[in-house]
């Protein structure tokens, strides 16, 4: 099957560039504290994926139809109004989104959709909890998609 175009790609845009001219500064401020997170769990380098999410590692994935695509492995997206967190691991299998769930009953202030976490502001969070959830999320991408 021919792959339709993904939306979203890897991009040669600056991660550094596109943090400092987030708007306000607790909006910048944020996302350097959430890009600092990130590295120290995934152990990987920033990299842009499409205008706006910031990526660590990517993995291949396949869908049922033969669709096939790359994505980021763990990633995030500070928006305006609140950051977006990508857990992907949980999307179709109940027990690791029951761990997830679990993680997020700890968090604090949050709205979870099916694979994003939606943050205000990281002052109303637990910052352990948020780093055990991504770290949680990342373990269960490399199992499901082993790194090559």
């Amino acid at each position: 099957m021919a792959d339709a175009a993904n939306k979203t790609v890897a991009t040669y845009a600056d991660v550094t560039d596109y943090i400092a001219a987030l708007e306000p500064d607790r909006r910048r401020d944020e996302a350097l504290q959430l890009l600092a997170l990130y590295q120290r769990v995934t152990g990987a380098p920033p990299r842009m994926w499409g205008a706006g999410i910031i990526g660590f590692g990517e993995y291949i994935y396949a869908y049922p139809s033969g669709r096939t695509g790359t994505s980021a492995r763990s990633s995030f997206s500070p928006r305006k109004g609140k950051h977006s967190l990508y857990l992907m691991a949980g999307y179709d299998d109940e027990a690791v989104a029951a761990q997830r769930d679990a993680l997020l009953a700890k968090l604090g202030k949050h709205k979870m959709d099916k694979t994003c976490l939606h943050v205000t502001r990281l002052d109303q969070i637990d910052i352990g909890v948020l780093e055990a959830l991504i770290a949680h999320d990342l373990a269960e991408m490399n199992r499901i998609y082993p790194p090559k």
